[in-house]
């Protein structure tokens, strides 16, 4: 079958299903879907999400965490190896007989994780791409470029180093406030600056270029601003053209009500997205999915994993803001939930290349997630506040930055502490539940916002109201 009719084969990955899935329930498992030992690489949110979601599979024999956190093992076995440590990782992979390592943030896939393991005898599968492909998240401006290689809609840009300052106080004079600056690397999610001021952001183009993200910003990318909503895509994909696409989300990342004050590593997240009906989600395929899976077998770099595709909705038409390679935080906690399916045999087709013959199902329900941060936070905060009120049978609450103390006891160890995920009819029982749990999580400094879905709210509102 040809690259382009795998493609139109995949064209609608969610109704056209395959006539019969090799991880049917109540299915006798074969050598070729023996029950698998996963290890998972993280500590936030996302991989409590990952891991709640992969200990549902029937498929599976055993789950690691690697580090994991205070609530992981609820659904796995923590173990104290760093996801960046590979000769560690390869190590245990081989003492436990781990199958397949699923890499839940960017950091191992950027240092090359999947090359480490790649062509080795008896090595696990990995899903996530290869050090190539994970450039598209590791540098903006490969990512840009990549974009118009493809003829993906994206924001006006160009970049500069430290030898075209000159040149890029030009560019920033061509555009019209606000002025968008990124750290073409990786940044601990800080690196991109929006400006008001044309004085600001030359200044700002300086210090970034001086080292203010270390050699993150070597080379800043100046963009032109887009003016419109953004959601969130993320798509699984093989390698080989087969991909699918997991439900829309939308996240939150200013720490103040009204989207004000600086941003975060997300402060909550909604599914579904109502502007992403559709039609939206045609021209995404078309436009995006379809032409990113494409460029990427074209330009022979291997993909294994998943894709996040940060888009922007402008007056209807979307457009990349950027791309991550694996999924996001926090949507990660509501895109979980809406899965129907087995996600463990969608992970293990990715990984194999064979994902066209895996079924996906969305569950029509609305999910939630409301974040409880630590005082201070995106600034400077405490940890090893004691965290009481985690039980509720309303949500279901995935622990990003948490430990266990010796005696047992929960203690915040992070800036975002608990993402309280839940179900709903609609989007209001859905925050009902979120809002109830975040209020009786209880720590010290404890707080989260209290509009999380308020926007969607307002677009449902107005759409039922013609």
């Amino acid at each position: 079958m040809s690259i382009q009719q795998n493609l139109n084969t995949l064209r609608h990955p969610v109704s056209n299903q395959p006539e019969k899935s090799p991880f049917n329930a109540g299915e006798t498992l074969t050598e070729q879907t023996k029950p698998l030992t996963v290890l998972l690489l993280g500590s936030g949110g996302r991989e409590c999400a990952l891991a709640w979601k992969i200990s549902q599979s029937p498929a599976l024999k055993h789950l690691y965490i690697a580090p994991g956190n205070g609530g992981t093992d609820a659904y796995g076995e923590n173990i104290p190896l760093s996801p960046l440590d590979f000769e560690a990782i390869a190590q245990f992979a081989t003492e436990k007989g781990v199958d397949m390592i699923v890499v839940g943030n960017e950091d191992p896939l950027v240092a090359g994780i999947y090359d480490f393991f790649a062509g080795r005898e008896g090595a696990p599968l990995v899903v996530g791409p290869s050090k190539a492909g994970a450039a598209l998240e590791g540098s903006k401006d490969f990512a840009k470029q990549f974009m118009v290689r493809h003829g993906i809609p994206t924001a006006r840009y160009r970049s500069f180093t430290s030898e075209t300052i000159a040149e890029g106080e030009k560019f920033l004079e061509e555009l019209k406030a606000p002025y968008v600056l990124k750290a073409d690397g990786l940044a601990a999610g800080k690196g991109v600056l929006i400006l008001d001021s044309l004085d600001d952001a030359k200044a700002s183009l300086r210090e970034m270029l001086g080292g203010m993200f270390g050699k993150s910003s070597a080379t800043v990318v100046i963009e032109e601003f887009l003016k419109g909503i953004e959601c969130s895509v993320f798509v699984l994909t093989d390698g080989n053209g087969g991909y699918r696409i997991l439900p829309v989300a939308k996240d939150y990342k200013r720490i103040g009500e009204g989207d004000t004050g600086p941003n975060t590593g997300g402060m909550g997240a909604v599914s579904p997205v109502a502007f992403a009906d559709d039609e939206f989600m045609r021209k995404v395929e078309e436009r995006i999915i379809i032409p990113t899976v494409k460029g990427l077998i074209a330009e022979d770099i291997t993909y294994r994993g998943f894709i996040f595709l940060g888009l922007i909705d402008v007056e209807g038409e979307p457009m990349v803001i950027e791309y991550n390679v694996r999924m996001g935080d926090p949507e990660t906690e509501v895109v979980m939930l809406r899965i129907a399916s087995d996600l463990l045999p969608l992970l293990q087709g990715a990984a194999q290349g064979n994902l066209s013959t895996m079924p996906l199902d969305t569950d029509p329900r609305y999910a939630t997630t409301v974040m409880v941060v630590s005082g201070g936070y995106p600034g400077s905060y405490p940890k090893g506040k004691v965290i009481t009120g985690t039980d509720t049978g309303d949500a279901i609450l995935f622990h990003a930055g948490t430990k266990r103390a010796d005696d047992g006891s929960l203690l915040t160890s992070g800036g975002r502490v608990i993402a309280c995920s839940a179900y709903g009819k609609d989007l209001d029982e859905a925050l009902a539940h979120s809002f109830k749990a975040a209020g009786e999580v209880t720590y010290e400094g404890k707080y989260f916002r209290r509009d999380i879905g308020a926007d969607l709210k307002a677009i449902e509102e107005a759409r039922a109201a013609k």
